[in-house]
């Protein structure tokens, strides 16, 4: 196959304890998934089925790392999440069945430029601009599934400059991973090398020039990101 410019290195993530890298599809995230971060955005926590919105594979970036402040926002803020690898394809998965589907588990911040996010939802226009941006996804190292204790449950925490700012217990997840995966399987035919981002818990804030942000997820990872100059 001949392509008529090179074609971009493959997205991909680093694997705890080894050289090898988990290659990176699509990323998916799942929103308003803990009740009080979707009260403090201004949301009914109500039980509703689960919405997801996408980031590009090459919004992945190994931690820990500086990411430049981005252009056109000015509330660039922070939100931590469990992330999940997809080792093993499908379609209408089972809810019980999705912890076969699942290669690994890790932690990441999905960054947003919330003003951005503000006024694409008061026009009724795609988030994109707010989530989908150039190093949106920093993610620790993926942890393998058999060397993960719990995806029920297990703090899962941020600070910025030490100071803790999300703190919450991933039991706290209005729809746990096997069920928001079973339901994105049916609009969609996951596929090895998809990542999930599974909400963030309440307590998002903005992060400025500067600021160094640290968190994890109990037992399976832990990061730190810098916030660097406006690119």
């Amino acid at each position: 196959m001949a392509f008529v410019f090179p074609a971009p290195p493959q997205a991909s993530l680093a694997v705890q304890g080894t050289d090898e890298r988990f290659p990176v599809r699509r990323i998916f995230c799942v929103g308003r998934n803990y009740e009080a971060h979707a009260r403090e955005m201004g949301n009914d926590p109500d039980r509703e089925p689960p919405f997801f919105f996408t980031k590009p594979s090459d919004a992945a970036c190994d931690t820990p790392l500086t990411i430049p402040y981005p252009p056109l926002t000015e509330d660039l803020h922070h939100e931590i999440e469990l992330v999940i690898a997809i080792g093993k394809g499908g379609a209408n998965i089972a809810a019980r069945d999705v912890p076969d589907h699942i290669w690994g588990a890790s932690v990441g911040i999905d960054l947003t430029r919330r003003d951005l996010q503000a006024e694409a939802k008061e026009t009724r226009r795609p988030w994109d601009w707010g989530k989908a941006f150039d190093l949106s996804a920093p993610i620790a190292a993926i942890k393998p599934i058999a060397d993960v204790p719990s995806l029920t449950n297990g703090r899962i925490w941020l600070a910025v400059n030490g100071v803790v700012r999300q703190d919450a217990d991933i039991a706290d997840l209005i729809w746990s991973v096997s069920d928001h995966i079973a339901t994105l399987s049916q609009s969609i035919t996951l596929a090895p090398g998809d990542i999930v981002m599974t909400g963030t818990p309440a307590g998002v804030a903005a992060i400025v020039e500067g600021d160094v942000i640290t968190g994890g997820v109990e037992g399976i990872a832990e990061l730190e990101v810098a916030i660097g100059p406006r690119a």
